[in-house]
């Protein structure tokens, strides 16, 4: 389903957990991470076609979740020519995006990256808000820079923590974040604040 100007409708979806960190999933057998998405159906509201890829790309359902945001107009990028298949050059231009900001109110233990028999990750891990965009796909950096900024303002406060994800208080002049700590150690566990790594293996 293409609109006038080559664009296919679809969702994205920024899910936060408690510390206001983000799902980030990693593309099956790739070295690429993405938020999930996922085109919008014939008849399908963007609300529906939200909830609909949630549970087949992390297996999660309306009840364990809470929309907190959308983005205000459609975000568009534009897929090179080598990405796309031969018959639908010409007509297939890229994707049009509305973006939603979610609340996991269930636990970690209820994603499930084998919801359906054709996954779209084989591993995620929680990360700070402010993803690092070298590793997305290069065609579709511009739209999560416009997603996240739109949808930065809706943060809520996490409790007991200061917050830190709005991007004029991430860094100082120095390379570290205005309350002294390193980016670097980002990657620790997430019970320290950092990422947490969880894999399949897909046989």
């Amino acid at each position: 389903m293409l609109d006038r100007e080559g664009f296919r409708p679809n969702v994205g979806i920024i899910l936060l957990n408690h510390r206001n960190q983000v799902f980030w999933g990693k593309r099956i057998r790739t070295h690429s991470w993405q938020f999930p998405q996922g085109g919008i159906k014939h008849g399908e509201s963007p609300e529906q076609a939200m909830y609909r890829e949630l549970h087949e790309e992390v297996g999660l359902l309306p009840d364990h979740v809470r929309i907190i945001a959308r983005t205000r107009d459609w975000l568009r990028y534009e897929v090179p020519q080598h990405f796309i298949r031969k018959d639908a050059r010409g007509h297939y231009k890229g994707q049009k995006q509305i973006w939603f900001l979610l609340q996991l109110t269930g636990r970690d233990c209820d994603m499930n990256l084998r919801a359906t028999n054709h996954p779209e990750f084989d591993a995620w891990r929680w990360h700070e808000y402010w993803v690092p965009l070298e590793a997305v796909i290069e065609f579709k950096r511009g739209v999560y820079e416009m997603a996240l900024s739109e949808l930065a303002r809706f943060l809520p406060k996490p409790q007991g923590h200061q917050n830190r994800y709005l991007r004029g208080n991430m860094r100082g002049s120095n390379g570290r974040r205005q309350d002294g700590s390193d980016p670097a150690m980002d990657s620790q566990d997430a019970s320290d604040g950092g990422t947490k790594l969880v894999q399949f293996e897909l046989k």
